[in-house]
């Protein structure tokens, strides 16, 4: 299929790409897009094996992990020879059910927003020491829970407007270490996580009505999104939260 003359293509050649949760939905776009440029991904999944999955996880390097485990997370850092690129995109929502009770308000923060960090924490001298043009990058997938109200997911949504505020922490912190830090806000988008809202008139029709663009994103629109971001074209960019969100919430 040829590209359409407007389309942008970024030449990643040989840097090195960590996705977490690469295995389906946005993080699997993210890391295919990684991949097509040239990069050398690396993704982590829930399952033993990359075999497990009944999707192409050929071009990648797999990785089995429980985000909410330390010492498994310290173990994947130690095992890397190296890395430009850290997307800490694995999340999801009542990972302990009812976000609600504390236990389960606890489990999201740990599975949303702090594995992230530890993660981060973990591959900081890796990025540190990357020669990518524009500089290493750490980027985490956020969503409009990070700005407006989901009432059924607290949780989710409070370790998600964690990641708008770490990021410019980090953004500071990690500026002479040669680190941008940013995140990508996602807003509607077809995937696994989402279900059958697409096809449900009744959930969709509110969506695409507040919706300016009329339609759900495709996780593909979102690793556009991060790939620039980790460019060499967004190297004066640190600290920043991108909304991909078809316009949904600057509507009032």
């Amino acid at each position: 299929m040829s590209q359409p003359e407007n389309s942008v293509q970024y030449q990643y050649q040989g840097a090195r790409v960590l996705v977490t949760g690469g295995t389906s939905g946005i993080g699997h776009a993210i890391a295919h897009a990684f991949a097509r440029a040239g990069a050398r991904v690396h993704i982590t999944g829930t399952r033993a094996r990359a075999e497990d999955y009944d999707v192409d996880l050929g071009p990648f390097a797999y990785h089995s992990l429980n985000m909410t485990d330390s010492e498994a997370i310290q173990a994947l850092a130690d095992e890397l020879d190296g890395l430009d690129v850290l997307i800490n995109n694995a999340g999801g929502v009542w990972p302990a059910g009812d976000e609600y009770e504390p236990e389960g308000f606890e489990a999201s923060l740990r599975l949303n927003l702090l594995s992230g960090y530890t993660l981060a924490h973990a591959c900081r001298e890796l990025l540190a020491a990357s020669t990518l043009p524009g500089g290493a990058s750490l980027i985490g997938i956020a969503s409009l829970s990070s700005y407006l109200a989901v009432t059924v997911v607290p949780g989710y949504g409070a370790a998600k407007a964690g990641l708008v505020q770490l990021a410019k922490t980090l953004a500071t912190e990690w500026a002479d270490q040669g680190i941008r830090v940013n995140n990508v806000a996602a807003g509607h988008v077809i995937t696994r996580m989402t279900g059958h809202m697409p096809d449900d008139p009744e959930a969709s029709d509110p969506i695409l009505q507040r919706t300016p663009l009329r339609r759900w994103g495709q996780p593909e629109e979102i690793a556009d999104a991060v790939l620039f971001l980790a460019s060499s074209g967004a190297c004066f960019i640190t600290g920043e939260t991108l909304v991909v969100d078809g316009g949904y919430s600057v509507v009032g």
